[in-house]
């Protein structure tokens, strides 16, 4: 059964045939058995033949199909061929026009199906059953035109909600198609974002703690024949800082090859602000003197702020082990205000360098300051950044406790 069902989706055409031969046989045999109240055989026949045709022909060029029952009809006028089997094809005529054909054609069909019974009566007036005296009847007249008229106002309304129908769901097919090309595009966007907001948080962890080691192994070898015992520190510092980077850069690089995060175990949480006194201590442990405080009440923060807060204070105590000096000094004062957090990072060492850092001239790229707009962007906030006016370097934010509209 599913075969036949197949086979009639594949070959519509052949199907419509083989129902124009059923037709023009059934036409066929009362013509020819019976006879025609009105017009000759012959004629009724080469109409049926027609007809027929359209009802072959009608998925393939239903508005010629259409155009060919209706001059059939008028051939059937004009030869005074009175209505016969064969003009069921025209009911179909009419379906077919209504529901895949131009509009022109679907509207010449309604007035088909409106006027056909209507021409048919006038043209042969005692085609209705006649009175006692042999005469037709006003109201006899009117319910003839009626019903003759019904079948041919239901097929054009059948083709016309099949239109609808299939309309609607082209629609909603292209609805469909349409978002989810949208989704597509949505999701090419968020992986771009949370590749550039990985490769922030590599340039982060890769900055921070290289330049620890950088600095601790340069002490080490300083110190390594008059103080074995404050290498040795150095030494462990360096060896904590790099299991440290390892461990962020495998959840980061996770991340990467994966698109979500693993069990909750296996990488290190994502830092937060309570995490800042941590990084203060260990860049004190690598030599540069941090005073650090906290003005206000703290309160817990959403993940993005507080991320934020750490990588920036991170980052500008970075920048100022790299570009200070050697003498430098930071502070670092975070404010709690009722809608927001305040960062304030402060250094009294060269500020020239920093503006050749944010200009792309001391590393060659200028991403740190850049990273910072761009993290403080993502959460609404505002950063402010530049030299001292007497010396050093000055970075404060403001990050706002609600996202920005």
């Amino acid at each position: 059964m599913q075969r036949l069902y197949d086979f009639i989706r594949r070959h519509p055409t052949a199907v419509d045939t083989l129902w124009a031969v059923f037709l023009l046989g059934i036409s066929g045999m009362s013509l020819v058995s019976g006879g025609v109240s009105h017009g000759s055989t012959a004629a009724a026949l080469l109409i049926a033949v027609g007809l027929s045709a359209v009802v072959a022909l009608r998925r393939r060029a239903p508005e010629k199909t259409v155009v060919l029952a209706a001059l059939l009809g008028l051939a059937q006028l004009a030869l005074d061929v009175s209505p016969n089997v064969a003009d069921f094809a025209m009911l179909v005529a009419i379906y077919t026009a209504a529901a895949v054909g131009e509009r022109w054609a679907s509207r010449l069909a309604l007035a088909g199906s409106l006027l056909a019974a209507v021409i048919a009566m006038v043209r042969w007036p005692d085609y209705s059953d006649n009175g006692a005296d042999g005469s037709t009847s006003p109201g006899q007249t009117i319910f003839f035109v009626v019903v003759m008229t019904v079948p041919f106002l239901l097929a054009w309304v059948l083709g016309d909600s099949m239109r609808t129908r299939r309309a609607y769901f082209a629609q909603l097919e292209e609805r469909a198609a349409r978002l989810e090309k949208e989704r597509e595009a949505q999701a090419k966007v968020a992986v771009a974002a949370e590749r550039a907001r990985i490769a922030r948080e590599l340039h982060d962890v890769v900055a921070h703690n290289v330049s620890v080691m950088v600095v601790q192994a340069d002490g080490a070898a300083y110190v390594m024949d008059s103080a074995p015992d404050q290498a040795k520190i150095a030494l462990e510092t360096i060896s904590m800082t790099g299991r440290q980077a390892l461990a962020e850069m495998r959840r980061l690089l996770g991340v990467l090859r994966t698109g979500e995060h693993r069990e909750a175990g296996e990488y290190v949480p994502q830092p937060d602000v309570e995490q800042i006194e941590e990084l203060v201590e260990q860049v004190r442990t690598a030599g540069l003197t941090v005073d650090f405080k906290i003005e206000g009440t703290p309160r817990p923060l959403p993940s993005g702020v507080e991320l934020t807060a750490y990588r920036i204070v991170q980052e500008a105590l970075t920048n100022t082990r790299k570009h200070g000096g050697p003498e430098a000094g930071a502070s670092v004062r975070l404010v709690y205000f009722d809608d927001g957090l305040g960062l304030l990072v402060e250094d009294d060492g060269r500020g020239a360098a920093h503006e050749m850092y944010e200009d792309g001239g001391a590393d060659g790229q200028g991403h740190g300051l850049i990273g910072m707009r761009e993290r403080i962007g993502m959460v609404g906030g505002t950063l402010d950044a530049g030299p001292r006016p007497g010396g050093g370097f000055r970075i404060s934010a403001l990050l706002p406790l609600k996202p920005a509209q």
